[in-house]
């Protein structure tokens, strides 16, 4: 007893779905066989052929829209991404300019009191120097 192996046909698709050119030649061959097997009148495959190429125009157009919606959808994303993204650094550069300028304020204030406690030092060390010195008389 012999069972007979049945044959397997494999078919894959890529992930893209397909091509627009692959299409439009499976449209094309499909008309030109149907104009070849077709057991209508000349004039009867002929509004065949027109309806066919009809809908494919009908349908390569909507593609086309369905291809520029999603550009325009990704292009939009990126342009709130690129505004998003600016917005941030002239937030960064505004906090940096007003911590330089605190740090600055906070500088001249320090140096303000070194420059006062230095004086009052000398002023100080000429009292303490006049005191010392011996009267002349």
């Amino acid at each position: 007893m012999h069972e007979e192996e049945g044959t397997y046909i494999v078919i894959e698709r890529d992930a893209g779905g397909g091509s627009f050119g692959s299409f439009v030649l499976g449209a094309l061959v499909g008309a030109g066989l149907a104009f070849l097997f077709a057991p209508q009148s000349g004039e009867e495959t002929q509004e065949e052929l027109k309806e066919r190429a009809r809908r494919l125009r009908e349908d390569a157009e909507s593609r086309v829209r369905d291809a520029q919606a999603q550009l325009e959808e990704r292009l939009e994303g990126a342009r709130q991404g690129v505004e998003t993204r600016v917005a941030e650094v002239k937030d960064a550069v505004d906090h940096g300019r007003q911590a330089a300028r605190e740090a600055r304020s906070d500088l001249e204030h320090r140096l303000q009191r070194s420059k006062a406690a230095y004086r009052a030092g000398i002023e100080a060390a000429k009292a303490v120097a006049s005191e010392d010195e011996p009267a002349e008389d």
